[in-house]
């Protein structure tokens, strides 16, 4: 039989885990909202650049960096690639 006290603590943990990775994602959507109107998180400046674009295919997430040109901040966002592969489509 389970320890009540072990229980009461991995419910604990799992429940702070659960809590800190959803405000890490919704940091992470203000940052790539803020990105996507051109500004940069940090300095608030309007000089974000596009410096990396990658792909793995027709149904995996587009990988983009940005970089900021003011204050060096740089940040990598996964998202979803919408629409199709274009001629030749995938099979």
């Amino acid at each position: 039989m389970i320890d009540p006290y072990l229980l009461a603590f991995l419910l604990i943990v799992l429940i702070g885990s659960v809590t800190v990775y959803i405000y890490y994602l919704k940091e992470k959507n203000e940052q790539l909202e803020s990105i996507n109107r051109g500004f940069c998180p940090k300095c608030h400046k309007k000089s974000m650049e596009l410096t990396d674009q990658r792909s793995s295919g027709c149904s995996g997430p587009k990988i983009v960096s940005f970089e900021c040109t003011s204050c060096g901040y740089t940040n990598s966002f996964a998202v979803e690639s919408g629409g199709s592969c274009g001629s030749g489509g995938c099979r």
